[in-house]
């Protein structure tokens, strides 16, 4: 089956696509998520940080592939969508690609090289298992091979795992403290250098109570009578879900509460 990109993406008219691995193509998106980078609570810091690497890479200056790692549901994925939706009018596009379809990169790297767009490709839950090599790939798109990366792709990685594979124990018994500075093992030295070519780590926290309640507000903007029958109800929402208090939750408590409200 042939590799081209058929039929091919119209990035005028299209903010985003999805590589298909069967048919071999990118797909367009059809429906974006609306998300805006206002409705995301509690992550200033990492909004500022990631917006601003954004900002330079589509003027054309240096900027950084970024890893948002972290708590589960706290928001990073959302992150990358919302930036999509701000920053599209200025000519940035997203291109959406499973772990196990990165082998793939180089392919349609070639087919947007030219492209007068900027390409944020988008990895959502990154991570590796003990043994798994298709990280290798990925380490050859972050800094290139013989071959530069293109200057109009950048890719945005989401993670629950900081160095994108587990450690064990096992790892770190062979690091070592040598005149005082330490030595890690190869094992963790490898596992360390593929995070390593992500310049920018955003980290990503489980929300407080106060946070978490505040996202449950701003599903619920006009609900003054009964605000604390409902933080009660979200509160035992949250505990149902393993005591995880995210925007996640929040948002799930909403699909579940709002037609009551």
């Amino acid at each position: 089956m042939s590799t081209a990109l058929a039929p091919p993406i119209d990035w005028q008219t299209t903010w985003a696509a999805l590589w298909r691995p069967h048919r071999q193509a990118l797909r367009a998106a059809r429906h974006l998520d609306p998300i805006r980078l206002d409705q995301l609570l509690h992550v200033d810091r990492q909004k500022a940080a990631l917006c601003a690497n954004t900002e330079r890479f589509l003027a054309g200056q240096p900027a950084n592939n970024a890893l948002l790692w972290g708590a589960r549901g706290t928001g990073k994925s959302s992150l990358i969508k919302a930036l999509l939706n701000a920053y599209a009018p200025q000519g940035l596009r997203l291109v959406e690609i499973d772990k196990e379809d990165l082998f793939h990169l180089p392919e349609i790297i070639d087919e947007i090289y030219d492209a007068p767009y900027r390409f944020i490709f988008f990895c959502d839950d990154l991570s590796f298992e003990a043994g798994e090599r298709s990280y290798k790939a990925l380490k050859s798109i972050l800094e290139g091979s013989i071959e530069l990366p293109p200057e109009n792709v950048l890719v945005y990685a989401t993670s629950n795992r900081r160095h994108l594979m587990p450690e064990s124990m096992r790892d770190n018994q062979a690091s070592e403290l040598v005149e005082g500075e330490l030595h890690y093992a190869d094992a963790i030295e490898e596992k360390i250098s593929l995070s390593d070519r992500f310049g920018l780590w955003l980290s990503f926290y489980p929300a407080s109570q106060a946070e978490y309640l505040a996202m449950v507000d701003s599903y619920f903007p006009h609900e003054t009578h009964e605000r604390d029958e409902l933080h009660r109800a979200a509160l035992q929402f949250a505990q149902s879900k393993g005591g995880v208090r995210s925007g996640r939750t929040a948002k799930q408590f909403f699909n579940a509460w709002g037609r009551r409200h």
